[in-house]
């Protein structure tokens, strides 16, 4: 642990004048950090397939003449309150998980477990904590959705083993990040479709993409302790493997609004987001961590764009 993150309070990878740091008592420092409030992106990115999901199932409500703002504002609420809480969860849980993994990563050893600003007991309450606000949130819905939301706790599970076992663990984030593309349409129809599941496989593209490159910052740590990424698999060839995966996603995206029936509007917004793809993968450096962290974090916008699309489609914009 360095002496900087010893002095401060702040883990090396996160923003030094986030509003964790600004408002709430040092006392809970590592626990936001636990969380990673001090670092929003992994929530939004957790939110945007559920906001797409809920934005295309109200699209598709309006073409049966059942759409309703209250509902549709209700569920975004709700998934803004649950990837808060579910990200937050998985989180602790995947740092309970790669407790000795982040100690030997330079990245990763000043977070609150390897550098002892927590124990491992206070880790799993405040674990359960989240997973209990989570739960709440998710005995909103209606019952198909709460056994779906269960059924994807089994996922999150084996997420952070999975750099154990295979080169691919991209692919299990994608599996458990991009869940909430079902969610969404659940929660207004109380069922899946092939609008939705479309949905879902074109989110697990979209997150093996920038997963990808936001492992290219540990690339060299993760060769040394054998930890396993699509980073390291893909090395140089990495920009062909995201044209490939941006260009599925895209594709898998426009299957899913053509079978929801969507308007023009999140046509376009489907195009901006190919736009914004090519352009990352134009620019990206793979040797270079701090251009690959802001090419990971620019996914955000990418999402609000292909959401922003989907609720210009809705009958009241």
């Amino acid at each position: 642990m360095s002496t900087t993150s010893t002095d401060t309070g702040r883990v090396l990878d996160a923003p030094s004048t986030n509003w964790v740091y600004r408002i709430l008592p040092r006392l809970l420092w590592p626990y936001a950090q636990l969380a990673r409030w001090d670092r929003p992106i992994g929530w939004q990115l957790l939110m945007w397939p559920c906001f797409w999901s809920a934005a295309l199932a109200a699209n598709a409500a309006a073409s049966l003449d059942a759409f309703s703002l209250g509902r549709f504002v209700w569920h975004l609420l709700l998934f803004f309150v649950g990837s808060v809480a579910m990200r937050g969860a998985g989180c602790t849980y995947n740092d309970l998980v790669d407790h000795e993994i982040d100690a030997s990563v330079a990245r990763t050893r000043s977070r609150p477990l390897p550098s002892g600003r927590v124990s491992r007991n206070a880790a799993k309450i405040f674990l359960a904590l989240q997973a209990l606000a989570g739960l709440a949130v998710l005995l909103c819905l209606n019952g198909f959705s709460i056994f779906l939301g269960i059924l994807s706790l089994a996922v999150v599970a084996i997420y952070p083993f999975a750099k154990r076992f295979t080169d691919w663990p991209q692919f299990f984030l994608g599996l458990a990040f991009s869940w909430g593309a079902l969610m969404g349409w659940a929660a207004e129809f109380g069922s899946l479709s092939f609008a939705a599941l479309l949905l879902y496989v074109g989110a697990i593209f979209w997150t093996i993409g920038y997963d990808t490159i936001y492992a290219h910052q540990d690339k060299e740590d993760d060769a040394l302790i054998g930890v396993r990424s699509t980073a390291r698999l893909f090395g140089d060839h990495t920009k062909y493997w995201l044209s490939a995966l941006y260009g599925l996603a895209v594709l898998m995206l426009a299957f899913s609004f053509a079978s929801a029936g969507v308007g023009f509007p999140a046509w376009i917004g489907l195009l901006v987001a190919l736009a914004l793809f090519a352009w990352q993968i134009l620019i990206l450096d793979i040797n270079d961590a701090a251009q690959c962290l802001a090419l990971f974090k620019f996914n955000n916008r990418v999402g609000a764009v292909l959401f922003a699309g989907l609720v210009a489609a809705l009958p009241f914009a």
